[in-house]
């Protein structure tokens, strides 16, 4: 049977709006997804990283309830789990400041078995970390070998800006091992200073054919082997944006998931089977706006659930 698996920071996230506190969740880019997928009755495992202490115990459990497979977590003895505290402005997007102790010596892990047609989700500045590449860029490269599909999210934060052209060989190691590339317009901005998405594309298709770019009321669009496909969002009101992305990506990889789209079938992809892929996308990533939550509800996971 398919496994999805993820490799990404994990780290607490406290919500203020107007300078108050309002909630306090566990959270990290591809942590939020695989959370949703957790729920839905996937078998996800993910490799991440926390502090042994109360924070990183209360997130294992949090994991383990939501069908997350936490044998690859490194937990570090004397170390805090990270904390970001995210203030949300009048649209409810969310700004961030970050407080992390981490080890000199960091992801120490077993590689977990990995099958043609099982699904890696990685991104974020994770993936492109220099103090985090020769772990991370193994296990790309062995998950890639064994036909697996690689799903790539840039999530490239402004606060890392000043990093982009030390970190142009790692995006393009980034591109050339994954199968789908997604960012959003926020993400190209900040790592091509423009979201000039057919310019971007003929960038980025030197390595992977695939490319995603979300950009919010105003829809998504693909580009597929040249192709380009738009599709409209879903009009909200969102209670916060938070995770909104992480769990679109959640539906992607469900939609691949469930679709029975292997390696064999990415080089075919139809306008039908995108719209389906975008249209589970939309719908994870619309619900999880509608909560303080970073994933999907236990009752909309309800709905998508699948037997194993």
């Amino acid at each position: 049977m398919r496994k999805i698996l993820g490799i990404g920071e994990t780290i607490y996230d406290i919500l203020f709006r107007q300078g108050q506190p309002v909630a306090a969740v566990p959270g990290g880019s591809v942590f939020n997804g695989l959370i949703s997928l957790g729920r839905t009755g996937l078998d996800c495992t993910f490799i991440t990283e926390v502090g042994d202490d109360q924070v990183g115990q209360n997130i294992l459990a949090f994991m383990q309830k939501n069908g997350i497979n936490t044998d690859y977590v490194s937990c570090y003895q004397g170390k805090k789990t990270a904390i970001s505290l995210a203030f949300l402005d009048e649209n409810n997007d969310a700004h961030y400041s970050f407080y992390k102790d981490y080890p000199n010596n960091r992801l120490d892990f077993e590689m977990p078995l990995i099958q043609k047609n099982d699904i890696v989700a990685f991104g974020a500045y994770f993936a492109l970390n220099p103090v985090l590449k020769d772990k991370v860029r193994p296990f790309l490269n062995y998950a890639k070998q064994q036909g697996a599909i690689l799903y790539y999210d840039l999530n490239f934060r402004d606060n890392h800006k000043h990093e982009v052209e030390s970190l142009r060989d790692t995006f393009k190691e980034n591109f050339a091992v994954a199968d789908i590339v997604r960012g959003s317009h926020e993400d190209f901005i900040n790592v091509y200073g423009h979201d000039d998405c057919r310019k971007i594309y003929d960038e980025i298709s030197k390595y992977c054919p695939r490319f995603i770019c979300t950009r919010g009321k105003d829809g998504v669009l693909v580009i597929d082997h040249g192709q380009e496909y738009t599709f409209s969002s879903n009009p909200i009101v969102p209670v916060s944006t938070i995770g909104a992305g992480d769990n679109f990506n959640a539906g992607i990889l469900y939609g691949l998931y469930t679709g029975g789209i292997g390696r064999e079938n990415l080089d075919r992809l139809t306008q039908e089977d995108w719209s389906r892929l975008i249209r589970f996308g939309i719908e994870f990533g619309t619900e999880t706006c509608m909560s303080t939550s970073n994933y999907v509800s236990k009752e909309f996971a309800q709905k998508y659930k699948i037997d194993r």
